[in-house]
């Protein structure tokens, strides 16, 4: 990824912006999503029953131009670098793949949608002066803002606190989780403002792996075995929801376990997890993108 600076963007890996040849004049749709409603209009009655309200996903309009001034080739270059944002088939043959379109507004740090670009217009009639207008539409699958950069933390599966016995033991014995406690592996700090979906990694060897929220109670459960070198690798993202085995094999939760509600809350808190593993090698990478409802400021 590049770096980006103010009004400087970028759509599924081509730079569009300030100190680029493609001139951006609006940008819309970075307000509040559409909605879906679940409103009811009641029979034999005045009014409506207000339903529960989803957030749709949200369509980005982009109103720009190349300006090559007096190079019609190089306008046209750079249109054919936009036309092929969606052309690899890995993307657009492919449910729920994504392409990002990263935004760098001013006192803002790198926001990033998830989608496809749905729309490119382009006018040639003023070619000839190396202009070209363009219509573009990104739709992003969800509506929330994401951070720029992931963040991840790789847990084994031998959690223990600190604190614990010291020889030799004399009644009466009281347990402790020591002062460093909170110290151990399993406590993460996610930033953002809304939950963050993670994509848990599950390294063998290890036999029915589960992950648990603390705070929350919410777990995911696998009755499978992960063999030494496979791994498993739990999505949550609501823009893929998946389980798969390296390879591409398809791996079931057992029938309790919710991957639509098992999301990390903003702030501090802990995931555990457990499984079978006489030779205590097995590890859970868990990975996730901190995010935001609105274009709100990194620290709140």
């Amino acid at each position: 990824m590049s770096a980006l600076r103010d009004h400087r963007h970028e759509l599924g890996g081509v730079a569009i912006g300030s100190g680029t040849p493609i001139v951006v004049a609006t940008i819309e749709g970075l307000g509040r999503p559409e909605v879906r409603t679940g409103d009811v209009d009641p029979p034999h009655s005045d009014g409506v029953w207000l339903g529960a309200d989803y957030y749709a996903g949200r369509t980005v309009r982009i109103n720009a131009g190349i300006r090559t001034p007096g190079d019609q080739a190089a306008a046209l270059d750079v249109l054919d670098q936009l036309q092929h944002v969606h052309d690899d088939p890995r993307l657009r043959l492919t449910g729920g793949a994504t392409t990002e379109l990263r935004l760098k507004l001013p006192g803002r740090d790198v926001r990033v949608l998830n989608g496809r670009l749905r729309r490119l217009d382009a006018d040639l009639s003023s070619l000839v002066y190396g202009w070209i207008p363009l219509d573009l539409e990104f739709f992003a699958a969800d509506p929330y803002f994401y951070s720029d950069d992931p963040q991840q933390i790789t847990m084994p599966l031998n959690m223990v606190s600190d604190g614990g016995f010291t020889a030799p033991v004399v009644p009466p014995v009281i347990v402790n989780p020591g002062p460093d406690a909170n110290r151990r592996p399993g406590w993460i700090t996610v930033d953002g403002a809304v939950p963050a979906w993670p994509v848990l990694r599950i390294n063998g060897p290890c036999v029915n792996p589960s992950v648990s929220h603390v705070q929350t109670g919410r777990s995911l459960q696998l009755n499978t075995t992960v063999d030494a070198g496979d791994w498993i690798e739990v999505d949550t993202r609501p823009t893929w929801r998946s389980v798969l085995r390296r390879g591409g094999g398809h791996v079931n939760l057992t029938p309790s376990s919710r991957i639509d509600t098992f999301n990390l809350p903003p702030g501090r808190s802990e995931l555990r997890w457990q499984a079978t593993d006489p030779t205590n090698k097995a590890q859970l990478t868990v990975s996730w993108r901190a995010a935001w409802a609105t274009l709100a400021r990194e620290q709140q």
